[in-house]
């Protein structure tokens, strides 16, 4: 049986020169590969009291929904500014070249939930930095983080030091 790491495809050089991009599509686009990736995802929640999986778009949602479903767990899409029909709350966060806000809906978390965000991969961390910021703001409890793949190089790890945050797969480089 192949390990995960096995269905990655890297990338060298991009975006841009001394870059190696890890492509998350070759793990979707095997049966095997997409199996595995959301049984490692869900292993890590063994025995983890919680109440609700949130996810960010669109990769978050990718892994989040069927570990949900597996879990019997509601699922709580945290979206793109613009893109939630309902009364939402916003966080907006750095880019690299710019900002970006993210939303919820505002009834999507209840005060007291333990709630676990699941998403494909940590590279700086300001997108999960703000989606747990806005988890806590509705008065859910993040218990854990959990991660597909996590570049230990740009040390977005750090930025979430205080959370449970666990990677599948972990590249040292960038």
């Amino acid at each position: 049986m192949k390990k995960i790491e096995d269905y990655v495809r890297s990338i060298p050089d991009f975006p841009e020169k001394g870059v190696i991009f890890r492509d998350v599509t070759s793990i979707l686009q095997d049966a095997d590969g997409l199996q595995l990736s959301i049984d490692l995802i869900q292993e890590k929640l063994s025995g983890l009291d919680f109440d609700v999986i949130a996810g960010t778009e669109s990769r978050g949602f990718i892994f989040g929904v069927p570990v949900a479903y597996n879990l019997h767990k509601p699922f709580v899409p945290v979206r793109k500014k613009g893109k939630l029909p309902c009364e939402t709350v916003s966080k907006e966060y750095a880019l690299e070249y710019g900002t970006a806000t993210i939303e919820m809906h505002k009834d999507s978390i209840q005060p007291g939930q333990r709630v676990v965000v699941i998403d494909d991969l940590i590279a700086t961390g300001g997108t999960i930095e703000a989606a747990i910021g806005l988890i806590e703001e509705l008065g859910g409890k993040v218990v854990k983080v959990v991660f597909l793949m996590e570049l230990a190089g740009l040390k977005g790890r750090e930025r979430l030091a205080g959370y449970d945050v666990e990677s599948v797969i972990r590249y040292e480089g960038k």
